[in-house]
């Protein structure tokens, strides 16, 4: 694996001031004793066309790279993941086990119990996570590009309640409760959602995705209602470890120099998280009362290796979502990072799933959740 500079976020914001307390460090994850190997809406606004579209036969015109296809290009609309079958297959994996390593609660900021509308960035597939979480219902919009789960998880759960998901593209199920519905959207275009709208949004995976966070949290404050919160969900795209178990030369560690070379490829940043992006847009953009949320899935392992059974039980759905789909998560990013060949690509997942069965290494990655108010 060629060597990457340092991760310099391809388009973070210039270092700015938020009124966030400082970010707690999770506690470190115990290896276990054993590590075995393995294997027309009233919301929306009067200029609904610019970042929204219906079903057409331009949007189902998928790219296709490396035999596996990729959403339309509409506009500055970008995503570095597939939207087949396999990756959609995954992605509702990785939405169970977020909500398993988010102690089972599908928001962190604490938003009142008696919210009428809400607005989640982050739909995919939409399809039905084992869980269900809230206990009252109110108007929830789902606007999202590639993360699954929640759509289908606010709608059985509030059977009056009206749920919008939309998405890059249309990969969502044909049998949905009947008060959901799906449409297309690009979060990075204006939104086409009124002013002070929603009680609550949510933002969820769009790392690499996001040429403009500034933009992002501008359209988020806009369309909160104010007293209303935004909620940031993004992950680190780094394997690591704590006992030097991922040595710099491993596939573990060239996973992350990948990522983030080709996130200055698109200049649409992998490091969103370390360079705290999420708090100094969301300071930027006028939300006050920021705070991090550190809780104890915020590192998230690869593998049965834990000693804590929650902690193993995430491990095995992170394994499962990587090797799941391996191909899929890296192939556009090591074409644009290193100029890989699908050959090139398939022998260095073969090495990768190797180091990860082998109980041999303790990697893990970090996710962060963060949100912040608008003033009254």
């Amino acid at each position: 694996m060629a060597d990457s500079t340092s991760p310099v976020a391809a388009s973070s914001p210039k270092s700015r001031k938020s009124n966030r307390p400082p970010a707690v460090e999770a506690a470190p994850i115990e290896v276990g004793d054993e590590n075995p190997a393995g294997d027309g809406d009233s919301t929306l606004g009067t200029d609904a066309s610019s970042s929204s579209a219906s079903i057409s036969s331009s949007i189902l015109d998928y790219r296709t790279m490396h035999g596996r296809t990729y959403h339309s290009e509409r506009e500055t609309a970008q995503y570095w993941a597939p939207n087949d079958d396999l990756q959609n297959e995954v992605m509702d994996i990785h939405h169970h086990l977020l909500t398993i390593a988010s102690e089972d609660k599908l928001h962190h900021a604490p938003i009142k119990k008696d919210i009428e509308k809400a607005l989640d960035i982050g739909t995919g597939t939409g399809k039905t996570s084992p869980e269900s979480h809230f206990g009252r219902k109110f108007l929830t919009i789902l606007l999202g590009m590639q993360e699954s789960g929640l759509c289908n998880d606010f709608a059985d759960e509030f059977s009056a309640t009206e749920v919008i998901g939309t998405d890059l593209s249309p990969i969502q199920p044909s049998w949905v409760p009947p008060n959901l519905k799906f449409d297309i959207e690009d979060c990075t275009q204006p939104w086409t959602f009124r002013p002070n709208t929603f009680d609550y949004i949510h933002i969820r995976y769009l790392v690499g995705s996001v040429k403009d966070w500034n933009s992002l949290f501008e359209e988020a404050f806009r369309a909160c209602r104010p007293g209303g919160w935004v909620e940031s969900f993004e992950g680190v795209p780094i394997m690591q470890s704590d006992d030097g178990s991922v040595p710099d030369d491993s596939a573990m560690a060239g996973w992350g120099k990948t990522f983030i070379e080709a996130g200055k490829k698109l200049e649409r940043s992998f490091t969103v998280v370390d360079d705290n992006v999420q708090e100094e847009c969301m300071a930027a953009a006028g939300l006050i009362d920021i705070e991090s949320s550190i809780f104890k899935g915020s590192w998230i392992p690869i593998g049965r290796w834990p000693k804590d059974q929650n902690y193993r039980n995430i491990g095995l759905f992170a394994q499962e979502v990587l090797e799941g789909d391996v191909e899929g998560h890296v192939l556009h990013v090591a074409d644009l990072a290193w100029g890989w060949s699908k050959e090139q690509v398939t022998v260095y997942c073969a090495k990768l799933r190797k180091e990860i069965r082998s109980g041999k290494h303790h990697p893990y990655y970090r996710i962060k959740i963060v949100y912040g108010r608008k003033p009254e």
